[in-house]
């Protein structure tokens, strides 16, 4: 019988959430400086790369310390705060035709 360790699950959960602010925050400003750069893809490479690495490192760590249900738990925190964000920017932009 699997125990849920809910501890793990929320402390994970947590970190996703706030990894998951800080990643959509990088992306965010990366888009505003690429949009007003002369080399718009190096720059994007390489937020995209930082925070790809920052995401898995702290993936890592959470899993190394907590264990899979941690690790499962900021899974679901990073895509809740995924859904949010994109669920933000959606509702900022005009409807098609809209002038």
């Amino acid at each position: 019988m699997n125990v849920v360790n809910w501890t793990a699950l929320g402390i994970g959960g947590a970190t996703g959430l706030v990894i998951g602010a800080l990643f959509f925050i990088g992306l965010a400003v990366g888009m505003r400086h690429a949009l007003r750069c002369e080399s718009p893809v190096a720059l994007l490479s390489l937020s995209a790369a930082l925070r790809i690495m920052a995401l898995l490192g702290v993936g890592w760590f959470v899993v190394s310390q907590g264990g899979p249900w941690a690790g499962l738990g900021y899974a679901v925190g990073f895509l809740i705060l995924r859904v949010i964000a994109t669920t933000l920017v959606r509702a900022g932009m005009p409807k098609a035709g809209a002038s």
